[in-house]
């Protein structure tokens, strides 16, 4: 089954992020099926050709699912998601509904879509964001019907979501039907009355319990996250078995037959799902037991690498969107690597420690070595504590899970709910303080590189420590020279990490001066400047590579961004974002009509999402910001450098700075003519690089004390132009480059600008 689980990951996989291919690869599937059929009964190898025929069954099947929705799917993009119009929705709400800053996100299945007088019938998955206090009429919930009003884009690519729908508005006009209303009710009312007990092990508890993360505080899930506990917050296996195992155990009991136990284990599995929604992780692990019960009635022992495989390729199937999904895949690779790693280092490390530990240690250890390269596609380091934190949370998170499960269902019963509740707190604020105890220590995260090519990194170091830790026959001598090599690579490996990350993280820091208040990354030929005030923090731009900016950022010493603003879709402008992927609270950006801005945006994970238009102001920190440009629904300048987001900020701690995106000459003067644009300016970002095609009277009316330009050495553009630097000179202003001076930080000191190189001229 692990090979035609494989396969027919492979093809959903390909099929989902190249829609186009999808029909190719499900003719070439029934081909390769009936060319199997045909010979079967005619080869020695009737096994090999049976499982390939099965493999290309499934894979043929998810392929075809994907084939048959992507015509919908097109015409229901081009409907609802272009042009930045205002559309109407008739939604179901099909998870559960959480909240991002502000802003409250779910998943839906869109059966009408409006626009103006036209009307597109039909099953359309969507995500739906809208601010928390426009979510009005009925309670918002899993199963609840509602009405969206607000514009759309497509949804990034292999994601299940056609459309990403910014609400203004969302109306539940029906509340949820009477199971799913029941479940919802039994889940407010936990975390209501987990709230009554003391922080921070209450805001774990509901999510510990049945994977309601509401509660749990931004600083509490980023100590989670550093420690690699975040998993516990999200129902899965070793939830669903405690479920089974109890309500199984409970049947055997009571004297019931084989049969009877096994359906009061698959109602009682069916109820959980239902309680903690439908998430990937959830489905996995649900339709995994529900392949071990059937096994059970039929009186068949299965393998659970073997049920892992079948459950994979069913979901696979029935839903190959799931393919892409980073919580179902690292809920089957975590699974997996119990299943497979776990015995091996556990005979491994018996050979030094006690047999007990060797278990408790062989768990998490398996679980980080083969989640480690899915985890730094997310984020771009690793967690150094992860496994002690594992090991130390271990036994207090199934007495948690149970106890809290059972002060969830007795909410009717309060006096019972309230003592339940009591005692689950404190399993829960082990693990809380556990997180939040190993977040502080010095070095809790290593950077990594980020991106593919450190995912493969760090799955060949996995890979190593693996081999040098399980069970093998170590009297071979090819076995030791193995081990030997391994040995000397990850040294060396382990050696270059932490001189990386204690100059690019802990250290950073102090090879900078620590008073800056704006500065400029060196990232080649692309955009990427940080503003500082009272410790809140602002990204404008990503810059071309996620590496570069990620690198800039540690050095900084910044590790989350309060306001991100991508001024506009090109790649040297929004190419790393993925550094930034759930560090961001809220993203500002300019028109994201092309494909490019579905990509960037979902590259960076959760964070409110906000269209800038002119007019739109807000704060960070102790300073105050103003976008200046686009103007709403420009005819003239609809998206690319025109449109890009102009955006004035100043405040005690910011010199007055204005940063002009990569506007035009014309975009300039239109600018201008605004008349929102009064100099003098002490910082101002010159537009696109310092290319030739500026606006003299504008930059006439800014009359920088600082120009910055940002620009890649040796670039093909002869980016900056001779004549913006004149210009420049010839307003008196001091200008800094970052293709000559690398890094450069701007602070003020008694009202007079300090300009800090990296390479001082």
């Amino acid at each position: 089954m692990v090979g035609i689980g494989a396969v027919c990951w492979v093809a959903a996989f390909a099929s989902v992020l190249a829609p186009a291919i999808s029909v190719g690869v499900a003719i070439t599937a029934a081909a390769l099926i009936a060319t199997g059929l045909a010979i079967w009964s005619r080869v020695p190898w009737r096994e090999a050709c049976g499982l390939a025929v099965l493999a290309c069954v499934a894979a043929g099947a998810a392929a075809a699912h994907v084939a048959v929705a992507q015509p919908g799917r097109v015409v229901a993009a081009e409907f609802a998601g272009s042009g930045g119009r205002t559309i109407e929705l008739e939604l179901t709400v099909t998870s559960k509904v959480e909240r991002r800053g502000e802003a409250l996100w779910f998943d839906a299945d869109a059966s009408e879509v409006r626009r103006g007088d036209e009307r597109l019938r039909g099953a359309v998955p969507v995500t739906v964001s809208v601010p928390a206090e426009a979510a009005t009429g009925e309670k918002l919930d899993l199963g609840s019907s509602a009405v969206a009003r607000g514009s759309a884009q497509a949804g990034g690519a292999g994601d299940r979501a056609v459309l990403v729908v910014f609400a203004r508005e969302v109306e539940a006009r029906a509340a949820p039907p009477a199971l799913l209303g029941a479940a919802a009710g039994l889940r407010d009312a936990f975390v209501e009355r987990s709230s009554t007990l003391p922080a921070p092990g209450s805001l774990l508890l509901p999510g510990l319990s049945v994977g309601d993360t509401r509660a749990v505080s931004d600083e509490l899930d980023a100590a989670m996250k550093a420690t690699s506990l975040s998993h516990l917050t999200a129902v899965s296996g070793a939830n669903c078995a405690l479920v089974v195992g109890i309500a199984f155990g409970a049947a055997a009991l009571a004297g019931l037959p084989r049969g009877a136990r096994v359906g009061v284990a698959l109602a009682a599995l069916s109820g959980f799902v239902v309680l903690v929604t439908p998430e990937p992780s959830v489905v996995r692990a649900a339709t995994m037991a529900t392949i071990a019960l059937l096994a059970i009635v039929l009186g068949r022992a299965g393998a659970g690498v073997s049920v892992l495989a079948l459950a994979t390729t069913t979901l696979l199937v029935a839903d190959p969107w799931l393919a892409t999904s980073y919580g179902f895949v690292l809920s089957v690779v975590a699974t997996g690597s119990l299943l497979l790693l776990a015995g091996p280092l556990s005979r491994g490390l018996s050979r030094w420690l006690p047999g007990p530990l060797a278990l408790a240690l062989s768990v998490p250890l398996s679980a980080q070595l083969a989640c480690g390269p899915v985890l730094v596609l997310l984020a771009p380091e690793v967690p150094v504590y992860g496994v002690i934190a594992n090991l130390l949370a271990g036994p207090a998170a199934p007495l948690a899970t149970v106890l809290g499960l059972a002060a969830c269902l007795a909410a009717p019963i309060p006096v019972l709910a309230d003592g339940l509740a009591g005692l689950a707190w404190l399993p829960s604020a082990w693990v809380a303080q556990t997180a939040q105890m190993l977040a502080g220590m010095p070095g809790a995260r290593l950077v990594w590189p980020p991106g593919l090519g450190g995912a493969v990194l760090l799955a060949l170091a996995g890979a190593g420590i693996a081999v040098l830790l399980a069970h093998t026959d170590t009297a071979r001598s090819s076995v030791r020279r193995l081990r030997r090599v391994i040995s000397g690579a990850l040294a060396a490996g382990l050696g270059v990490a932490v001189g990386v990350s204690a100059l690019g993280g802990v250290a950073g820091p102090l090879t900078v001066p620590a008073d800056w208040s704006l500065a400029a990354c060196d990232v080649g030929q692309g955009d990427a400047l940080v503003i500082r005030s009272a410790g809140a923090v602002a990204v404008i731009d990503t810059g071309p590579e996620p590496a570069a900016l990620g690198a800039c950022l540690a050095r900084l010493g910044v590790a989350d961004v309060d306001l991100l603003v991508l001024t506009h879709f090109d790649l040297d402008h929004v190419g790393g974002a993925a550094a930034l992927r759930d560090r961001v609270t809220t993203v500002l950006h300019g028109p994201a009509t092309r494909s490019s801005a579905g990509q960037a945006l979902d590259d960076l994970g959760e964070a409110e999402r906000v269209l800038a238009t002119a007019g739109m102001t807000g704060t960070l920190g102790g300073a105050e910001w103003r976008v200046l440009w686009p103007r709403a629904a420009s005819a003239a300048f609809g998206e690319g450098n025109d449109a890009s987001v102009v955006i004035e900020i100043a405040g005690p701690d910011v010199p007055r700075t204005i940063l002009l995106g990569d506007l035009s000459a014309s975009a300039q003067t239109a600018l201008l003519g605004t008349a929102r644009v009064a100099g003098p300016y002490r910082v101002v970002k010159v537009a696109h690089h310092g290319s030739a095609d500026q606006a003299p009277q504008l930059y006439a009316e800014l009359a920088p004390t600082v120009a910055l330009v940002t620009v890649g050495a040796d670039n093909d553009y002869g980016h900056p132009r001779a004549e913006i630097l004149t210009l420049l000179a010839s307003l008196g202003a001091t200008t800094a480059r970052t293709d000559e001076s690398g890094l450069i930080l701007i602070a003020e000191d008694d009202g007079e600008l300090v300009v800090w190189r990296e390479h001082p001229p």
